[in-house]
């Protein structure tokens, strides 16, 4: 018997993907339906393993098709959102903002629009989460954290189309009185990650011996926090969270991205065999990015505190993890890389 039908949007990217498969697998009494229209960044072979499940659906669709999204409310009967779709990489969004704009404002309000026509003012048992960034909060100086009442001030198109997005989910709850929750996470780690991102890119370009290429001086902060953490942490809040909330979510792991990068070339040397260190040879400074934020630092005090989630590992066992996974599958990076992956996407429309 099912019990819920959850839409997940996004669930073929790397983040998504994660979720999909700990909701598949931890609740067989829900439906859960992934919606993504597998731009470069979302990939089904991420979901191989659990693509046979009985409460799985794969449903090709962009968020933006308003009408398709309907049909989908409608003949899923669902009853909760976890919205990850999205455009999300910065350099991206510096070279094309409007597709940013597209997808992460009016796709987003494509899906709010046909969650309130669906739920028509029925709105018991009902959620809808959106997954959120914490850049929508800037830039910090040397201390301090973000906190879920930090103003929003977005300094890169990616982040502008976020706090749009997030603006109007709370339009949504304030206006029409739909249930939604919004978390804003630090960046995130791990298996299947599309490597345009820092932490794949490198690992790759370490094992292959290309160059590191560290913007500016490498001394801009990240919090880092694993995949598999923030998916869960996700599950909480998708469960115990309050209406109408927000919930920042970070792994508690700040680095500089010239120290994260020399952890990550300590490990990959180690891994491989090599001279510890040998492969600092590749890092090269190049121009600094546009707007590019000095640092980012979340405080998940509240998350802690109110639904007793933390993330499970530091930075250095997580990131050991990470680069075993992409040593042990290179065909996974070698088909991301050279776009052999699409082939899997026309396979499986064969299939199904």
């Amino acid at each position: 018997m099912i019990d819920k039908n959850i839409l997940v949007t996004g669930g073929a990217g790397f983040i998504g993907s994660h979720l999909v498969r700990l909701l598949v697998n931890k609740y067989p009494n829900y439906r859960i339906v992934n919606m993504d229209v597998l731009t470069y960044a979302g990939n089904l072979a991420n979901l191989k393993d659990i693509e046979d499940k009985p409460n799985y659906k794969f449903v090709k669709c962009d968020i933006c098709d308003f009408e398709k999204v309907q049909k989908v409310f409608l003949e899923d009967h669902i009853d909760g959102v976890i919205h990850f779709a999205a455009e999300s990489h910065v350099d991206r969004s510096i070279k094309d903002p409007f597709s940013f704009a597209q997808t992460n404002v009016m796709g987003t309000l494509s899906l709010l629009q046909a969650a309130k026509f669906a739920w028509e003012g029925k709105f018991e048992n009902k959620l809808f989460y959106h997954v959120s960034t914490d850049e929508v909060y800037g830039s910090l100086g040397e201390e301090g954290f973000f906190l879920e009442t930090t103003a929003y001030n977005p300094h890169s198109p990616y982040s502008a189309s976020k706090a749009s997005s997030d603006h109007f989910v709370r339009a949504f709850q304030d206006t029409f009185g739909l249930p939604t929750v919004i978390s804003n996470c630090s960046n995130n780690y791990g298996s299947y990650q599309f490597p345009e991102k820092l932490i794949p890119l490198f690992i790759n370009n370490i094992c292959n011996n290309k160059p590191l290429p560290v913007y500016g001086k490498g001394e801009n902060v990240r919090d880092w926090l694993y995949v598999e953490d923030h998916a869960h942490a996700i599950d909480v809040i998708f469960h115990k969270g309050k209406i109408g909330d927000t919930y920042n979510i970070g792994g508690f792991n700040e680095w500089k991205n010239i120290d994260l990068i020399k952890v990550m070339i300590k490990t990959v040397d180690k891994l491989l065999d090599r001279e510890e260190g040998a492969s600092e040879k590749l890092i090269t400074y190049v121009t600094d990015r546009a707007g590019h934020d000095l640092r980012y630092a979340i405080d998940s005090t509240k998350l802690k505190e109110e639904l007793d989630w933390e993330p499970s590992l530091q930075f250095e066992e997580g990131i050991e993890k990470t680069v075993k996974w992409y040593l042990e599958n290179q065909e996974w990076l070698d088909d991301i890389t050279s776009g052999d992956y699409q082939d899997y996407y026309r396979e499986m429309y064969k299939a199904k």
